[in-house]
This record gives C-alpha cells, structure tokens and sequence, in this order.
C-alpha cells in the first residue's frame, strides 16, 4: 500500500480532490506541522472551491515558517480575487496554471517531459509549483526556461534545443509547465500547439506511443 503522501499526491493527480482533501488530513493529525501535507491540503480546498478554508490552512503554514514562497503566493493571489471570483468553483488560483484534468496528457510527437539543466537557485525554485506555464526563450543555440517576470529557471538540453529551435524559428508554437520541481531538480512538459504547414510531415519529438503522464510532488 502506498504511503500516505504518495496516496494523497495520487488522488490530486486523479482530480480527486475530496479524497486528497481527506488523506492531507489524515497526515496531519499525527503531525499538524507537516507543511507539505498543510500545502497540498490548501490546494485540494482552492481546487474544491473552498477559498477561505484554503487561506485558513496557508495561514498556518504562515505560522510555522512565515518566509513559505507557496503559502505566501496563494495567500496574495486569494486576497486578489473580487468576490465574484470566489464565488466560482472551477477559476484556478495562478492565472497561468491550467487545470490539471488538460494537463501532462502524452500525444505521440506532440509533447515530451524534458529534465532541465542548469537550474536555478533554490530560492528561485521554491516559488514554482507543478502547473506553472513557463516560457521557452532561444537564446543563440540554446533554449532557456522563464517563468514569471522573465525569471531563469534553467535550460533544455542541447539535443532537444537543437531539435526545436529551427521549429520554434519555422513557427511551430509550444507551450510549456512545470511538471516536477524540487530545490535540486526541475522538469518541464513541452506541447505542441500550432504546426506550421512547411513542418505537417515532421513531428516535434520523436515518437513513442501515447501514454497518459502525472506529475509528481518533490
């Protein structure tokens, strides 16, 4: 049986965010000072709609380490919100993550999960979460990641640059995220979403079947 961490990450995968709810829960009644869990749990509440209960738990996290980069950004992005906003159950809270039902689907050629190199600091890293859209930047023969504010995250290896940029020039479009981040580790999911007609016989990444693909919680 899987750990409860594991189980409550696996139900969040699954957009079960009621069990996911139940499982961060759990976690914390033997330890309330679990930020990952208090994290996760304010999460499942904003994906259930339940934006207050989620400040409530991100206050807490607030409480136990009051410089915590996540609980600090939703906390701001909640306040944002007018109270029309609040009042809708399906709005995301970051303007650019998407939900995570359209998200980390494989599709043959199309899409592909890239490690990436040279990351950022920690710092950096610790205010990015699994979801955030990121930027693709060629830069010479290289193609940076940036997020938010044109903040560096890192690079792409030099064979899948090297294989995107005359795309990418061509006028292939893609979209990027976030897929797994920690403090020593980033990996972004990169998808195709406009072909140009000079590019229709050739696939962005090389094929290798479809499968349906889930972001982990480092």
């Amino acid at each position: 049986m899987l750990p409860l961490k594991d189980l409550a990450i696996k139900k969040a995968l699954e957009n079960n965010w009621k069990e996911a709810c139940d499982i961060n829960k759990k976690i914390l009644e033997d330890n309330s000072s679990d930020i990952d869990a208090l994290n996760r749990l304010a999460f499942s509440y904003i994906k259930l709609g339940k934006y207050s209960k989620a400040r409530s738990i991100y206050k807490q996290v607030i409480k136990i380490d009051d410089s915590n980069p996540i609980a600090l950004k939703n906390i701001k992005k909640i306040d944002s919100m007018s109270k029309q906003d609040i009042k809708n159950p399906k709005l995301t809270i970051h303007d650019s993550t998407v939900v995570i039902e359209d998200l980390f689907i494989e599709e043959a050629g199309k899409t592909k999960t890239v490690e990436l190199k040279n990351i950022a600091d920690r710092r950096t890293l610790s205010f990015l979460q699994a979801g955030d859209m990121v930027s693709l930047v060629i830069k010479r023969s290289k193609i940076f990641v940036q997020a938010e504010e044109k903040k560096y995250i890192g690079m792409l290896p030099d064979n899948v640059s090297m294989r995107l940029i005359p795309f990418m020039k061509g006028g292939n479009e893609y979209q990027a995220y976030i897929k797994s981040v920690n403090d020593k580790n980033a990996s972004i999911f990169i998808k195709e979403v406009k072909k140009v007609g000079k590019f229709k016989n050739q696939q962005s990444f090389n094929i290798s079947g479809v499968s349906y693909q889930v972001f982990g919680d480092d």
